[in-house]
């Protein structure tokens, strides 16, 4: 189900750049609300969308090469506002018909900015600014009627505008936190240019989901799979908000979960909601089959579908459910793969799916990055426990074992995340961690030496990391007498294990997840 929480609507051509999320995070921080679409969308589909601005992101191609990423040249027509970012300024300075060439020095990284033209992208801006370059092709010339708004050194047209046609283009990065005056730019093209008012926030959201689900499930039951997480439990009080008791929510005890996590979970729902809730010890259907699966992939696909076929038996007992209301979010959609990004893993509620459900599939958080699943769920009123959990995968710790998924190896793991979790929350730094966890590499032993005698026992990873919405993060910064602390605790009081290590690799090239 796609909310569309007002009339005005960006939409962000994406021509495979790695920062086209990071595009939308900003304009959504503007108040504005964006979605990102494939670059090659027809132009008559965009018109039904009745965008209020368009923006061409990024891209790793050259506007030279062989099948390069383009546009329709009708998409010009409709007199829609632009903003051409890096190769989506340079594709738009080639169609129009400006210049653009091999740069003989190519910029990748810091650059010193002169605006050389009065503009409403720079209004309020110092002449000189710092901003952030990647590319290797350049704008020589700006295209009939355009003017060069910016240079630096080596990139004669670093930005170019055409104010009456209300188009223009930029060489650097805005996105980026190493353009610090570039969410002010985009600030201004979405406001002063496209004419948003810039007033979609959690408020607004919900006003407009809860309508927006009302009218999609009239008179049907739904049921909604809790896990305690924020997403979810956002997804069953809107839901809830919406048809009331109509609603009936299940949660299932995979056996994947952490340490206490059942009893938790229980806990906290009952003393947060008036919901009906049905709790489901499904433990040994999903580890029978899990058994001999090492495959990320496939863990994810047997989870998926096994999620689905215990909330379709379920549903039975519900009085007209025809409806599975998920907590899908907007990285999950991008991570598992769209027509112009990769594929980085399946989440087993979107590409883990069944093709065969019964349930219709609604998911009114799809759309939204997890700090905007947090305002909405602020705004709900859910309680700190659960808005500042820290996430949690579907799969569980099913994906936090490398290798075949048992009994054993969940206990091993069980108890070496709660100690982690455990000195995290000792420390106070709980709520300063996006994430933090721990991990089994199940086929990796190592030596080691306990009570004077040789050990081979596995090592532990553990990982914490920050972030704004889990599509980049960085390694924590852990005090190291803290981490001393963990693994004192996790060799000493874990059997089977004999060495900790601490995962510093950030996001990208890792994923936060290792699986």
């Amino acid at each position: 189900m796609k909310i569309d929480p007002t009339d005005e609507l960006i939409l962000i051509l994406d021509f495979g750049a790695q920062y086209s999320q990071l595009i939308a995070r900003k304009i959504r921080e503007c108040g504005v609300y964006c979605e990102i679409v494939p670059h090659d969308t027809p132009t008559g589909e965009i018109r039904k969308k009745h965008p209020k601005g368009i923006v061409f992101s990024g891209g790793p191609a050259s506007v030279y090469e062989p099948g390069a990423p383009s546009v329709e040249e009708e998409i010009y027509e409709p007199g829609w506002p632009m903003l051409g970012i890096c190769y989506g300024h340079q594709l738009m300075a080639r169609q129009l018909g400006g210049e653009v060439v091999p740069s003989e020095k190519r910029e990748y990284g810091r650059a010193d900015l002169t605006v050389i033209e009065d503009t409403v992208l720079f209004a309020g801006q110092p002449r000189r600014l710092q901003c952030w370059m990647s590319h290797g092709d350049t704008v020589l010339a700006p295209p009939p009627g355009f003017k060069t708004l910016a240079d630096t050194e080596t990139t004669p047209v670093a930005a170019m505008g055409h104010p009456a046609r209300k188009i223009y283009g930029v060489q650097f990065h805005p996105e980026v936190a190493h353009t610090p005056f570039g969410k002010e730019l985009l600030r201004q093209f979405v406001v002063e240019v496209c004419g948003c008012s810039a007033s979609w926030t959690a408020e607004s959201f919900v006003e407009t989901a809860t309508q927006q689900i009302r009218e999609e499930v009239g008179d049907s039951g739904v049921v909604c799979g809790v896990s305690g997480g924020i997403d979810s439990c956002t997804v069953a009080a809107l839901v809830h908000r919406a048809v009331g008791d109509q609603l009936t929510c299940i949660f299932v005890d995979h056996g994947l979960l952490r340490k206490g996590e059942a009893e938790q979970v229980r806990q906290d729902f009952a003393e947060a909601f008036g919901i009906k809730l049905i709790s489901v010890d499904a433990r040994e259907r999903f580890l029978t089959r899990l058994r001999g699966v090492a495959d990320p992939e496939r863990k994810r696909k047997i989870i998926g579908e096994q999620f689905v076929r215990v909330f379709e038996e379920h549903a039975d007992a519900v009085k007209g459910a025809e409806f599975l209301a998920q907590g899908t979010l907007y990285p999950d959609v991008i991570e598992s793969g769209t027509k112009t990004a990769a594929n980085i893993k399946t989440h087993h509620n979107v590409g883990g799916l069944p093709d065969d459900m019964r349930l219709k599939v609604i998911e009114p958080l799809r759309y939204l990055f997890k700090d905007e699943a947090r305002g909405v769920a602020e705004e709900l009123g859910l309680p700190e426990s659960i808005v500042h959990r820290h996430p949690f995968p579907g799969p569980g710790l099913a994906i936090r074992i490398m290798g075949e998924v048992t009994e054993e190896r969940l206990e091993t793991l069980r108890e070496a995340d709660a100690i982690f979790i455990e000195e995290i929350r000792k420390a106070g730094l709980y709520r300063e961690i996006w994430q933090a966890f721990a991990a089994l590499a199940a086929g990796i032993q190592s030596v080691g030496v306990m009570g004077d005698a040789r050990t081979y026992a596995h090592p532990i990873i553990i990982r914490a990391v920050t972030s704004e919405d889990a599509m980049t993060a960085t390694w924590a910064r852990i005090p190291f007498e803290v981490l001393e602390r963990v693994s004192s605790r996790i060799v000493n009081e874990v059997p089977g294990v004999n060495r900790v290590v601490y995962d510093i690799s950030s996001k990208p090239p890792a994923t936060i997840e290792w699986e």
